[in-house]
C-alpha cells in the first residue's frame, strides 16, 4: 500500500489536541536549544526521517553547532555535550526505548538535580509529544 491516510483530514480534533500541547510546549522555560537536541535524539532513535531533518533544520536556525548535530548518536561518546544535555539524551534514550528499562532512578534523580521538578516536568512533556509525531508520521509515511 502507497497511499495512507492524512490523520490530520480524517481526525483534525486530534490534529488540533497534538497542536494545543505544542502551542503548551513552546511557551515553556526549557530551553529551544535542548527542545531540538530532544527532538533530534528520539527521531533518530525511533527512524522518522521527516522529523529529523525538520528537527536539524530548527537546531541550525537556532545557532546550534553541526559538529554537535553530528554527534547526537552517539552522545554518550562524545565531548560536546554538556551535563544538561547529557542528562536529557540520557532520559530522552530511557523514555523513547521506555519498554527496555524504563526510566532509571539515577537518570530521574540526576535530571531532577540539574533540572528541578517544573523543566523535568517540561523536557518529560517534550520527550512524549516528539515520540507522539515520530509514530504520526512513521505511520503514515508522512513525506516533506
Amino acid at each position: 500500500m502507497n497511499k495512507r491516510i492524512d490523520i490530520a483530514k480524517v481526525q483534525p480534533k486530534a490534529l488540533s489536541v497534538m497542536l494545543t500541547i505544542e502551542n503548551y510546549l513552546a511557551e515553556t522555560e526549557l530551553s529551544n536549544q535542548l527542545k531540538e537536541i530532544i527532538k533530534i535524539r528520539s527521531s533518530m532513535i525511533n527512524k522518522c526521517a521527516y522529523c529529523i531533518q525538520m528537527h536539524t533544520t530548527a537546531a541550525l536556525e537556532l545557532g546550534i553547532d553541526q559538529q554537535k548535530l553530528f554527534a547526537i548518536s552517539a552522545w554518550s561518546e562524545s565531548p560536546l555535550f554538556d551535563n544538561t544535555e547529557r542528562a536529557l539524551l540520557k532520559l530522552t534514550d530511557e523514555m523513547t526505548l521506555i519498554s527496555n528499562n524504563a526510566v532509571t532512578d539515577e537518570t530521574y534523580a540526576e535530571c531532577f538535580s540539574l533540572l528541578g521538578e517544573a523543566k523535568l516536568a517540561e523536557a518529560m512533556m517534550q520527550i512524549i509529544m516528539i515520540n507522539s509525531w515520530n509514530r504520526f508520521a512513521l505511520a503514515t509515511k508522512m513525506k516533506h
